[in-house]
């Protein structure tokens, strides 16, 4: 069989220690492009670059293995950039990740790397987005490697459904104390935001964002139980964000 094309990339940058675990468990499956920020870009959500130029880099030798790139922009610029200029053809996967922290319930909307794996999903190429719950530069990923390696397998044996993309977040625990996987939906939580007031040397005022999450959402089929519970949480996330159970009471209003 055909090994498959897959694009990895990420936001929290090219050099980050999650990205590279990522790309040793996905040379073991496929053939793979890197096309990843060339700083971090958390927290960036689905934002793209138009109001100034993208530049990107090849970091590997043409001779490497592995096809590396790093690129000026944003997660969701770097698949735009791949799919269109730089990989050889329209990849079969695109995996995004290994996130630096909780991509989880309401955090996906900001999320820079479920952003990028969305970004691959809108143009029809089946995608995942994988997160650890440890927040440090220097957080284990070993633990998660078999994992990810079994659920990336998966999706390329079963398909993703069209239209979604794989929402995946792994607790920081020992690999022993991982109880298995779920297929969740959303915790309904938010965040209490709150900003930190300081001055700099000048005096000059500048904020810190920081906030407190809050999850009231008392279900047992949430991603944010199952992680509690030492749970891999996979949530099936669309991107057609209509809600359509709103359309037959919005077309009651008088809109003559």
């Amino acid at each position: 069989m055909e090994r498959p094309l897959i694009l990895v990339t990420n936001d929290d940058g090219i050099n980050a220690p999650g990205i590279r675990t990522l790309i040793t468990i996905m040379k073991d499956i496929g053939d793979i492009v890197v096309v990843a920020p060339d700083s971090p870009q958390s927290g960036m959500g689905h934002a793209i670059t138009i109001n100034s130029t993208l530049h990107s880099s090849r970091i590997t030798p043409k001779d490497s293995e592995i096809t590396e790139y790093s690129c000026s922009g944003t997660p969701a610029d770097c698949v735009k950039l791949a799919i269109n200029e730089l990989m050889p053809r329209k990849p079969d996967l695109c995996v995004s990740g290994i996130n630096h922290g909780s991509n989880s319930s309401i955090n996906v909307i900001y999320s820079g790397t479920m952003s990028a794996a969305i970004e691959a999903g809108i143009e029809g190429i089946p995608a995942i987005g994988f997160s650890l719950l440890d927040y440090r530069w220097n957080a284990d990923f070993e633990q998660s490697k078999s994992f990810i390696s079994m659920i990336t397998l998966n999706a390329l044996n079963n398909g993703i459904p069209k239209g979604v993309v794989l929402n995946v977040n792994i607790p920081s625990v020992k690999k022993s104390d991982i109880k298995g996987v779920k297929i969740c939906r959303q915790a309904m939580a938010y965040w209490i935001e709150e900003f930190d007031k300081r001055k700099n040397p000048l005096g000059q005022e500048y904020y810190w964002l920081t906030g407190k999450f809050i999850n009231e959402d008392l279900g047992e089929d949430t991603d944010e139980w199952a992680l509690n519970n030492n749970f891999i949480s996979i949530v099936p996330v669309k991107f057609d964000l209509t809600a359509h159970h709103a359309i037959k009471g919005l077309n009651q209003w008088d809109f003559k």
